[in-house]
């Protein structure tokens, strides 16, 4: 059957593909024991305070969540040095990533992303009607300079994700500053940090919120998925000048975060010791994965997120269904235009040491 009464902008969108779970693959293979290192969640869990408070959000799950995000947004206004006014929470930050499109676009507008973007991004534009326009990567990153070429008087939105997903690759202060400086102001400027937990402080990486103080077309987005461990409560926030707050609120959904995120949140948000354990924990695997695939002889990609894309050759395919027989799943990115490279999250001490050797095995 072909539905005729449907968006035909649906027809050639591609959805979102994730992570293969561990128990479909254990299903499907019949194995046991197996790991997962595909979706770059924190490999840690959720901190021990996080666990202990979600007592207390069970007691009360017959009611509504506060709409408001009243308590979150007091903390994230507190530790971030904002105004709580500037604050949109999201059930994960996919959920703002696609608000902001619907709030700074109209159909047939352009907006602009990098040609291995995040996937969300198209699917974004696409729900707003939007026009996407695609700018080649410059050495496997963003190339600051073509997009702002690309710009024309229909742009209206810009994508950047700081570290890139898949890539790893950043931008720094100076350039995204120079970029911010030559920009018209009318076009507004999304950036991604998703990864902001682990990047921040290296390699003159640059803190959004801080730029969002002199550009007002500016808007950074954060996640509570990844170095926090949250990934499967949904739960992001942006931050923004607050009139565009204020219509990204008009128009999100009701309790779009729920009342067991918000209370997990601020508690994980309160923990900053377990933060930097886990991002520890990330560099000194960082450095583990990097060095091995130095000694097998595998180009890779160098990253400040919490995952690295390594370089496997024209077998690639074939050597990720080797790596799940052996009960470890990558994540195969030829989506991203990378169909020679594996992305690999960065485990514990024990996952990474399980990937070597199954990828070691297996080449």
């Amino acid at each position: 059957m072909s539905l005729t009464n449907v968006n035909p902008r649906l027809r050639d969108l591609a959805p979102y593909v994730p992570g293969k779970p561990l128990p479909q693959l254990e299903r499907e293979l019949g194995i046991t024991d197996s790991v997962k290192l595909a979706s770059n969640e924190n490999p840690r869990g959720p901190s021990d305070k996080v666990r202990a408070c979600l007592q207390q959000a069970a007691e009360d799950m017959n009611r509504y969540p506060d709409p408001s995000g009243f308590e979150l947004k007091k903390a994230l206004s507190g530790f971030l040095n904002v105004d709580e006014n500037q604050i949109t929470l999201g059930n994960g930050s996919n959920d703002v990533l696609e608000l902001i499109a619907r709030v700074a676009m109209e159909p047939g507008q352009e907006a602009i992303v990098d040609e291995r973007c995040f996937v969300v991004y198209p699917l974004a534009i696409s729900a707003a009607y939007g026009v996407q326009v695609t700018v080649s990567s410059k050495e496997w990153g963003h190339d600051l300079t073509a997009m702002l070429d690309a710009v024309t008087e229909k742009t209206r939105l810009i994508y950047i994700a700081n570290p890139n997903n898949p890539t790893g690759t950043w931008i720094t202060e100076s350039e995204m500053v120079a970029f911010l400086d030559a920009l018209p102001p009318s076009v507004w400027v999304v950036l991604d940090e998703a990864y902001f937990e682990y990047a921040a402080g290296r390699f003159e990486y640059p803190d959004g919120l801080e730029l969002t103080r002199k550009y007002p077309n500016l808007i950074v987005t954060r996640t509570f998925s990844k170095a926090y461990g949250l990934a499967a409560l949904r739960i992001g926030y942006s931050i923004s000048n607050p009139e565009f707050a204020d219509f990204l609120n008009r128009i999100r959904q009701p309790f779009n975060a729920n009342s067991v995120a918000l209370l997990a949140a601020e508690t994980a948000l309160a923990d900053q010791d377990y933060i930097r354990e886990s991002i520890q924990l990330n560099e000194t695997g960082m450095e583990f994965l990097s060095d091995r695939f130095n000694t097998l002889g595998l180009p890779f990609i160098p990253s400040l997120g919490n995952f690295i894309s390594v370089e496997t050759g024209p077998n690639t395919a074939q050597l990720y269904e080797k790596l799940l027989r052996k009960g470890v799943i990558v994540r195969p990115i030829a989506n991203y235009l990378m169909p020679n490279h594996l992305r690999v999250t960065v485990g514990t001490e024990e996952e990474n040491s399980r990937f070597i050797q199954a990828l070691t095995e297996s080449l």
